[in-house]
């Protein structure tokens, strides 16, 4: 039996289910969201000294985490949160100026922010669309700064998997090259991508993919299950992934990716 190793040609999840994955995710997801939140912290502390944006758009905020992180860095810029999830931007305080849309199609005029930041949700859509509107709403000399995964997220699931069944059980997800060449493709300059690894553990199999599902990353593209998972294809695959176990417990990678560019 093969898995569907990733690839940068897959086609994503519909963005129905994407939101409503989100949705569900609302309430859990501040919780659950631990790397995520390394992630975000660190994307935040690698931006250049001396940068001061008038406006910054925090592009698929979510529950809106890194908004304080972001104003006590940039105290004078307007802050806006984007979200493809009306139930995500609600757990930001409504003095904020909180916007429910997709990063592909960006309701927001052209040359508008100084300060394009996103933190693991670009991974969600079809990237050069994606890097193309940043590009569009971003001012003469503004700058993007976003992490997105790369191909060695999650690759735990799937070799727990391989040999279980031919389903897929990751998104796909590209490479540092193909990030690059997209973001100079898109017209951006000054395009440097960094790879970096975080690794989350779990206590047992459940808890991992309890894990995935309380963050809304449990939804995939082409090649996916669309039926229910047999309780002996399950046991087998918790076996399988009990073969990585470490003394912190079971080991579940986010392949980092940073993109760094300016206009």
């Amino acid at each position: 039996m093969t898995d569907f190793p990733p690839s940068a040609t897959d086609k994503h999840p519909p963005k129905r289910r994407i939101r409503q994955s989100f949705e569900r995710a609302a309430a859990t997801y501040d919780s659950a969201a631990d790397v995520q939140r390394r992630i975000c912290c660190r994307l935040v502390a690698g931006l250049p000294a001396g940068l001061a944006p008038s406006r910054l758009l925090d592009a698929g905020c979510g529950t809106g985490y890194a908004r304080s992180l972001l104003e006590t860095r940039f105290p004078a810029a307007d802050y806006i949160g984007l979200d493809l999830s009306p139930g995500m931007l609600s757990r930001i305080d409504a003095d904020k100026l909180r916007i429910a849309g997709d990063l592909e199609h960006l309701p927001l005029t052209d040359a508008c922010v100084d300060l394009y930041w996103s933190s693991l949700a670009v991974q969600w859509c079809e990237l050069s669309k994606a890097l193309s509107e940043a590009r569009r709403v971003l001012r003469p000399g503004g700058r993007i700064a976003l992490a997105s995964l790369g191909p060695k997220t999650f690759h735990e699931l799937r070799q727990a998997f391989a040999g279980v069944d031919e389903y897929r059980h990751t998104l796909a997800f590209h490479t540092a090259e193909e990030i690059e060449k997209l973001a100079q493709a898109s017209g951006l300059v000054a395009v440097d991508v960094q790879n970096s690894t975080e690794i989350a553990h779990y206590p047992d199999f459940r808890s991992l993919l309890k894990a995935v599902k309380a963050i809304g990353a449990n939804q995939l593209g082409d090649g996916r299950r669309t039926s229910l998972m047999s309780r002996s294809s399950f046991n087998r695959a918790e076996a399988a992934f009990e073969a990585s176990r470490t003394p912190a417990g079971l080991p579940l990678t986010y392949d980092v990716l940073t993109l760094s560019a300016q206009t």
